[in-house]
């Protein structure tokens, strides 16, 4: 199962390293794929056990071959006195100070999450937005009406993968107003290219959380956290209320997961390498923090 993408920081094509890609070709290439797609990820029974075994002491022994598997620098890290319990305290681990520099400037969008990112630089009204050839409508990913989604046409969406191999707590990525959000009860289908790619609606039939922004300099927004295979949660940690640019949001407990972005008409313009990779089919490695563009 090769997964390429490309490194924004070098602009080299890499090849990404899948946890658990045998499993993924089970459920989604194999024979037995419409009766595990039919059970277990409809009704989410392996994700909440992979979440409850995370919770374990037991799970500790595993945090240190993940690390080498996925290659993944700790030196970016906080971690605790006695080092991490379990592979949840782990992988919802905290950055160090600095770790994941931003630019202040109130015109600047910064990157809420490591990621890998898919940009839409204008939605259309009559264009369902495609994603590894897969596509839906943004009403769908919303679950509003048409009239109400009518207010993104036009607008740019950023669509942000996250993997075991990154860090998952994510930010809000311009000073704002945080409004309401509604949890929207869905399947817990893999975000992994592989089922995207087998016509696997993820975005709008997976659990995902919608909340609604009113950013200071990028006007109204949508805010959307997708559940995924193996996510134990999606966890809030701002509550309603104010917030300044890459205060955090909040953070997904285990398993592969994505946030997408979606903007009103004429206030964001987005950098023009990522338009670039994402018109070609590719996806582009972006860390925390990372300007992905400007108020129009």
């Amino acid at each position: 199962m090769k997964i390429q993408l490309i490194d924004r920081r070098t602009g080299n094509t890499i090849e990404e390293e899948v946890l658990g890609g045998g499993m993924l070709r089970l459920a989604y290439e194999g024979a037995l794929s419409p009766l595990l797609r039919g059970t277990l990820l409809k009704t989410g029974t392996i994700s909440r056990f992979l979440g409850w075994y995370c919770d374990t002491a037991w799970s500790r022994a595993k945090i240190e071959g993940v690390i080498q598997q996925l290659n993944i620098d700790m030196a970016d890290f906080e971690e605790p006195s006695g080092g991490f319990q379990t592979f949840n305290q782990w992988f919802t681990r905290r950055l160090k100070v600095g770790a994941r520099p931003f630019d202040s400037d109130p015109q600047v969008l910064s990157s809420p999450a490591d990621c890998r990112l898919t940009v839409i630089p204008k939605l259309e009204k009559t264009t369902a937005i495609p994603v590894k050839g897969a596509r839906f409508q943004i009403e769908d990913l919303l679950k509003t009406t048409p009239e109400e989604a009518a207010r993104f046409y036009g607008g740019a969406v950023l669509i942000f993968r996250l993997c075991p191999s990154d860090y998952h707590r994510y930010h809000f990525p311009a000073a704002g107003n945080r409004g309401d959000a509604t949890d929207i009860s869905g399947r817990y289908d893999s975000v992994n290219p592989v089922a995207v790619a087998a016509g696997i609606p993820v975005f709008t039939e997976n659990r995902r959380v919608v909340t609604h922004l009113d950013l200071d300099t990028f006007g109204p927004a949508a805010f959307v956290e997708v559940g995924a295979f193996g996510v134990g949660g999606i966890v809030d940690t701002h509550g309603n209320g104010p917030f300044q640019k890459m205060d955090e949001k909040g953070y997904f407990r285990y398993g592969a997961s994505t946030l997408v972005l979606v903007f009103g008409p004429g206030r964001v313009s987005i950098d023009q390498d990522l338009i670039d990779h994402s018109a070609n089919g590719m996806e582009t490695l972006v860390a925390t923090g990372e300007t992905l563009g400007r108020s129009s």
